[in-house]
């Protein structure tokens, strides 16, 4: 068993489980912050119902992501130590920076959008819903900022085999990080939308017309349909970055072997490495040219120019198109379901029952990009510094393949029980509609907020 071989797909399973929650949180946040300002501007309680409901799910997947967080520290030092060893005057300060001005507010304040409700003033709330947003955010540009530099490092030297920063304004915002902290937050709101609005369709076909409910729904189905043309665009300009930083990866990502002008966009195909060709092709003539280029005799890089330093084909190839394929879903469902709201005021059945399973497509897409990018970088850990061989650690195959073992296991679990509860927490909502009481509000109007001392209702 190659310890190197078992200690990526390790990794990429830890990473995998773990960053399907930061997709929800860094965006649910802003949600929760809407659905409180619509409160504060309305005194409806059905905002403040969708809010609770949803904060829930906040909560939720804020410790799993902590939780499977801590697995991936240790195996910097347990797997990888020749990263640290390499790069840590870098990884280690932007990592450090993310825990002091991030993790700190959502810990700090999480708390209070949980049970200060009425507890503390409607403006410490309401402040508290934003602190948490923000540090989601601020969280994400960190690890973001790091991930990208590993990609298109820049602001630094070597010396004595050792990474130094020179500039940190560049180590942060080294090429490709805006593009890619603007592709990832778009993900994460499509996720959150796509997760709102699907939960909220199960509750739709369980009978559930509550006000609440509906909040919810068109909140995540018009957020869905105004995000995906702006993320298709997005991708767009990201991709062109790559082209410019990675054209290796470009190529990869449209299994194109031979540089060249007038190449054709690959719909289908099972790319051969060992024969340098693809196999069963569906293609557009001149589509990856047109797209890359913007001109149908655009020149595209191939693989051939890039032997022995050019990622796997296969995944980066379906990789990419198991994204695009999902953007494109979401397009359609958002906006069919966009229209029927705005005109008809209802969902049709077959169309409720399509955005059930739709609430997962964000984290299919999120997946499937990640697995782009990361396996795109390789045979590099960071490009053109240090490589994924030369990092890994001297530990036994068999030691990770069983920790592995371990690891998988116990991630299938826990997936199984986040699930169950987030149907738990959606059909619970469908059963009480509008009837239960808010927190802190027991035999008071809903329909009005309670004065807290010094304010008036």
């Amino acid at each position: 068993m190659d310890p190197l071989i078992l200690s990526r797909i390790q990794f990429g399973a830890n990473i995998s489980f773990h960053i399907l929650f930061p997709a929800i949180t860094i965006a649910l946040g802003w949600v929760l912050l809407f659905f409180k300002l619509r409160y504060n501007a309305t005194n409806d309680s059905a905002w403040m119902r969708a809010y609770f409901t949803w904060v829930k799910v906040f909560a939720l997947s804020f410790a799993m992501g902590v939780v499977s967080g801590v697995t991936m520290s240790f195996q910097f030092g347990t797997n990888w130590p020749g990263y640290m060893e390499t790069v840590g005057n870098i990884a280690g300060p932007l990592l450090a920076y993310e825990i002091l001005t991030a993790f700190f507010l959502e810990a700090a304040f999480l708390g209070i959008m949980l049970f200060g409700f009425r507890r503390v003033s409607n403006r410490v709330h309401t402040l508290a819903t934003v602190l948490v947003a923000g540090g989601t955010t601020l969280s994400a540009f960190w690890i973001i900022a790091l991930n990208s530099w590993m990609q298109t490092p820049a602001g630094f030297e070597m010396r004595d085999g050792v990474a130094h920063a020179t500039d940190w304004w560049a180590v942060v915002f080294n090429p490709s990080m805006p593009y890619r902290l603007v592709h990832m937050l778009l993900a994460s709101g499509l996720t959150v939308s796509f997760l709102i609005a699907g939960l909220s369709a199960l509750r739709y076909l369980y009978g559930d017309r509550s006000e609440s409910m509906w909040k919810a729904l068109r909140t995540g189905v018009f957020t869905a349909a105004i995000l995906i043309p702006i993320q298709i665009f997005a991708g767009d300009q990201h991709g062109l970055n790559t082209l410019e930083h990675q054209p290796q990866k470009i190529a990869a990502m449209e299994a194109n072997w031979n540089t060249g002008p007038n190449v054709p966009l690959v719909l289908f195909a099972l790319p051969d490495e060992a024969a340098k060709e693809n196999r069963f092709e569906l293609t557009i003539p001149d589509g990856a040219s047109l797209i890359l280029r913007h001109s149908a005799s655009g020149i595209v890089p191939g693989l051939n120019d890039y032997a022995g330093n050019h990622p796997p084909v296969f995944p980066v190839f379906w990789g990419f198109r198991i994204m695009v394929g999902t953007g494109l879903l979401m397009l359609a469902v958002s906006w069919s379901a966009a229209f029927f709201l705005k005109r008809r005021h209802g969902l049709p059945k077959p169309l409720a029952l399509v955005m059930v399973p739709m609430a997962l497509s964000g984290w299919l897409a999120t997946l499937a990009g990640w697995y782009t990018t990361e396996i795109g970088r390789q045979p590099w850990l960071v490009t053109g510094v240090l490589r994924t061989a030369d990092a890994v650690g001297p530990v036994a195959g068999s030691h990770v393949a069983l920790s592995l073992a371990v690891y998988l296991i116990l991630y299938v679990l826990l997936l199984i029980a986040y699930l169950g509860v987030l149907v738990h927490l959606a059909l619970k909502a469908a059963k009480d509609g509008d009837t239960s009481p808010l927190p802190g509000v027991m035999n008071r109007p809903l329909s009005q907020p309670v004065a807290q001392p010094g304010e008036t209702s």
